[in-house]
């Protein structure tokens, strides 16, 4: 009877890792980030508000969601915050709503990624010099509840000189935490591993990763065990003296790589690489759309299956607009990252609010049907001014600039055309 019941347990165990876990694994993720800069400002909270846009997201083929840091915040769109633990002061909505929002997203398929926000945070109260040092938890106890020593020493403004020095670049609006200390790493851990089990999330997107060693976010990556994460590591391209990006971004995209393996190789990084180039490429210039070895010129073409491609987000773009994609090219830049390897991540704006919503679905349908995958294999076959055209594994052609003829670049096993729109057009074989 034991082998029986053991051969039993084994088979099942068979069916579940082929019928969830392979699946889950083989899957091509499509992260979609579901609020913008304006969001905290929703009237009836951002949580309410979005739980009704679910099904639309999750029937688009999307599989994962950024959502924005969750904690009690000075600042209303949660980058500088405090009580970590104080989920009810978020402007986004409550916990409860929260955790509705998130249950709501796991029965339509779809994993939920919480933004976390642990290079910095601001203080509850001032110490006795003072300066806003003394920080709280959020919770009865003194979780989370620091003095100034838990700042990095070099952080002068707020420290009091007994932490250990910064691992990373300074952050100058807020307190730089110090990772060194061993009671922040624990804390931390216990915090993540809390948002997990209690609220629900999925995964993580570090915010301002460069801001402590990649050192930390490997053993973050370790003790919390997130089934996907992210980290933004922006930091400048190279520009010519005429003010565009050089044509060679080798150093910028191996920095990315080299965050990469510092933070073990699971987690992933924002590819600015990729942005930066394609939204200059776009403008008459899709010669950059191909390096000297005849590779996409962004992280993709390095580690794709590290690399999360994108075209604009709550900084980038939105209100902010730091670094915005060309308005009327949109498009063209969605064609490129939903087609090519990488992990394509959708900005909310333009998907609900731009009208881009049916295309960007067509585009996501395309690389879901034809199994495109982080790591597909690019055959760039043109890289003109106005011409950018590239085969990905074999399945699928993509063309994308303003000129219409592509002479005998698409076969004639090609010659179905799966979708199309303003200077772009992708074909399947037939």
């Amino acid at each position: 009877m034991r082998t029986q019941k053991n051969g039993y347990y084994y088979f099942l165990s068979y069916l579940l890792f082929f019928n969830i876990i392979l699946p889950t694994l083989t899957a091509s993720p499509i992260l979609f980030q579901g609020f913008n800069w304006e969001s905290s400002k929703k009237e009836g909270g951002w949580y309410n508000f979005l739980i009704n846009s679910i099904p639309e997201v999750a029937a688009s083929g999307i599989t994962h969601v950024w959502l924005p840091p969750p904690s009690q915040s000075v600042s209303p769109e949660g980058y500088l915050p405090g009580r970590l633990y104080d989920l009810n002061a978020s402007k986004y909505g409550t916990q409860d709503e929260l955790k509705t929002l998130i249950k709501v997203f796991h029965s339509k398929g779809v994993q939920c990624i919480a933004d976390i926000v642990i290079n910095h945070r601001t203080a509850e109260k001032q110490d006795a010099r003072g300066i806003w040092a003394i920080f709280e938890g959020g919770t009865p106890d003194d979780r989370l509840d620091w003095t100034p020593s838990f700042i990095c020493k070099d952080d002068t403004p707020y420290s009091d000189g007994t932490g250990n020095p910064d691992s990373g670049d300074d952050y100058s609006a807020a307190p730089d935490i110090d990772h060194i200390n061993p009671r922040v790493q624990q804390e931390l851990i216990d915090w993540m591993n809390w948002l997990k089990i209690e609220i629900g999330f999925d995964g993580w997107r570090f915010d301002f990763a460069r801001g402590f060693s990649p050192a930390f976010t490997k053993f973050y990556m370790a003790k919390t065990r997130p089934k996907f994460a992210v980290g933004e590591i922006w930091k400048s391209l190279s520009y010519r003296s005429d003010g565009k990006p050089s044509y060679n971004q080798d150093s910028h995209r191996r920095e990315l790589m080299e965050w990469v393996r510092g933070a073990g190789g699971a987690v992933t990084a924002f590819d600015f690489t990729t942005k930066g180039i394609l939204q200059a490429a776009v403008e008459g210039e899709l010669w950059r759309m191909k390096d000297l070895n005849g590779k996409p010129p962004g992280m993709i073409g390095l580690m794709p299956g590290n690399a999360v491609t994108f075209i604009d987000n709550h900084d980038t773009g939105s209100t902010l607009q730091h670094w915005p994609f060309p308005s009327d090219k949109i498009m063209q830049g969605y064609a490129y990252i939903l087609t090519h390897p990488g992990i394509p991540s959708i900005f909310y704006d333009h998907f609900f609010e731009w009208g881009l919503k049916e295309e960007i679905t067509k585009l996501i349908m395309i690389r879901t049907r034809n199994r495109i995958k982080p790591n597909s294999a690019v055959r760039i076959l043109a890289s003109d001014s106005d011409l950018y055209v590239a085969a990905i594994d074999g399945k699928i052609i993509v063309k994308i600039g303003p000129r219409f003829d592509v002479g005998n670049l698409v076969p004639q096993s090609f010659k179905k055309i799966a979708t199309s729109g303003k200077d772009y057009c992708v074909w399947e074989k037939k």
